[in-house]
């Protein structure tokens, strides 16, 4: 469907009734929202390239079969806290290229999420928590990639203990940031 002016009430419910749906694909649509009448049974939803502005905890309580979602290119400003929570089975997310000033929260608590980017965005800084969970008894599958190049964080004055659920040192990807 991508590449198609659709407008965000321009999918009509149970419009992909019937179909084992694994993958849809909305990129260049010029969406300003998150479809919500979409299939549950969705494993990959990509929303790339469109004028999505914030993400609401509504937004993926219906997608709880998710483990990719691509978000980047849009023009995201805030993640609303516990909007990322419904879709537990995440592994990989992509908010890279938006207007996000912070880490969108929750992501400590999704325990199946391994690759995260957040590069070409307004985020100066990182918690300690922001990553990784709080007890080293709350179970996470460590990341294989953190991307938060061409953000204006300061590299330097983050912990290194902050990325303690990360696979490898070569998993986090710093840098690059010019300003504009």
């Amino acid at each position: 469907l991508g590449a198609n002016p659709l407008a965000n009430s321009g999918i009509e419910l149970e419009a992909f009734s019937g179909l084992s749906t694994l993958y849809i694909g909305i990129a260049e649509a010029k969406l300003t929202a998150v479809p919500k009448d979409l299939p549950s049974s969705i494993t990959e939803l990509s929303l790339d390239y469109n004028k999505i502005s914030k993400v609401e905890v509504e937004d993926f309580r219906r997608y709880k079969n998710l483990q990719r979602l691509g978000l980047g290119f849009n023009q995201i400003r805030s993640v609303e806290n516990g909007s990322l929570a419904s879709i537990p089975n995440i592994q990989e997310i992509h908010l890279d290229h938006n207007r996000l000033k912070k880490v969108p929260p929750g992501l400590a608590s999704l325990r199946y999420l391994q690759v995260i980017f957040l590069h070409r965005n307004k985020i100066s800084n990182v918690g300690f928590n922001d990553f990784c969970p709080r007890s080293p008894s709350e179970k996470k599958n460590p990341y294989t990639a953190i991307s938060l190049f061409a953000n204006p964080v300061k590299y330097w004055s983050i912990q290194p203990a902050t990325f303690r659920c990360v696979a490898s040192r070569r998993g986090i990807q710093f840098g690059n940031f010019r300003r504009k």
